[in-house]
């Protein structure tokens, strides 16, 4: 895990933030895709260096600057073909974020290293990574806390397997997770439709609200599956959930919400 060395800086009472704009993003490390047969003719990208991969960097950056928190999947963290640069990190320079955090989930030798990500404009009181279940090892998930305690919000962020029975594994061990905490956000690409029957369980194991709108979110020229979302628990309440224009063949979902009186925060380090 990396982070900013940002102090912590202790709010007053006017200064307690209570809402939050939130951004889940499949990155695909950095790869614009536009078409199915683009997988298989720009195949090669997920392994090898290219000169577009900066620029399309620079693209979500400027999408993403407008957010407190960003969850950020398929994310490189350091490899040739990210010609060993740490995507998290960069898009946290170019976005202005003061704090960055990774779990890298899978190495390719020195050809890709995949991971998760999030930055954000609020110091975490701490930050755990976590090992999902699964036949194949490799998937993982991210867990921010709060406050000054640690207890007053948790964010994870998770990018779920492929298979339905590794996927119900993982959501029965966030589920156990989740209902640790009063207030919790989940962020990330899970995979499946929120109309499957792992999502029903889950909602009701972990205590999450159904959203009441949804958006398609691949394959981002046509979209036709909900597969990103961002979750919370009830008290929690959500406004101006949108999808945004994608540089990746996955739609960008954002909301923002609002937190529950007893659930105050710090103020983002930058105003914007």
């Amino acid at each position: 895990m990396e982070s900013s060395s940002t102090p912590v800086v202790t709010p007053t009472p006017q200064q307690a933030r209570q809402s939050l704009r939130l951004l889940s993003y499949n990155i695909q490390v950095g790869i614009t895709t536009r078409t199915y047969r683009q997988y298989f003719t720009g195949g090669w990208k997920h392994l090898l260096p290219y000169k577009g991969r900066s620029e399309t960097l620079v693209a979500i950056a400027k999408q993403v600057e407008h957010y407190d928190l960003v969850a950020l999947q398929e994310s490189d963290s350091g490899s040739l073909r990210s010609g060993f640069i740490n995507q998290t990190e960069q898009l946290a320079k170019l976005a202005h974020f003061p704090c960055w955090h990774e779990r890298t989930n899978r190495r390719i030798g020195h050809l890709a290293s995949h991971s998760l990500g999030a930055i954000s404009r609020l110091q975490p009181h701490s930050v755990s990574q976590l090992a999902l279940p699964g036949l194949v090892p490799g998937r993982g998930a991210l867990l921010l806390k709060f406050g000054e305690d640690g207890k007053k919000l948790a964010v994870m962020v998770v990018h779920l397997a492929l298979g339905k029975r590794a996927r119900q594994k993982q959501l029965l061990y966030i589920a156990r997770i989740l209902r640790r905490f009063e207030h919790a956000i989940i962020m990330g690409d899970f995979n499946t439709s929120l109309e499957s029957s792992e999502m029903r369980l889950f909602f009701e194991m972990a205590n999450l609200q159904q959203p009441e709108l949804y958006f398609n979110t691949w394959p981002s020229w046509q979209p036709k599956r909900n597969f990103d979302h961002i979750l919370v628990t009830p008290e929690i309440k959500v406004s101006n959930a949108e999808v945004l224009s994608s540089e990746s063949d996955h739609l960008p979902i954002g909301l923002e919400v609002h937190l529950p009186a007893d659930c105050t925060l710090y103020p983002p380090h930058i105003n914007h």
